[in-house]
């Protein structure tokens, strides 16, 4: 199991650090687990699974095309 920081998470998403903590507020986005103190972190699997999940949901959506209508 691998500790995503938040500055991965944001990376890895693209998303702005408000926006994940607003998502985590609202349920939609995985909760961060406490490293001590002030320090929290994402569990890597977990991210991979909602990055998977916006994908099912866009090729359902969509179709399964390669994203740009290629």
């Amino acid at each position: 199991m691998r500790v995503l920081r938040l500055t991965e998470v944001q990376e890895k998403t693209g998303l702005a650090r408000s926006t994940i903590y607003k998502y985590v507020d609202a349920c939609i986005f995985p909760r961060p687990i406490s490293l001590g103190g002030r320090s929290v972190g994402w569990i890597d699997s977990e991210i991979y699974e909602w990055l998977r999940e916006k994908q099912v949901e866009r090729d359902m959506t969509h179709g399964a095309t390669r994203g740009w209508g290629l």
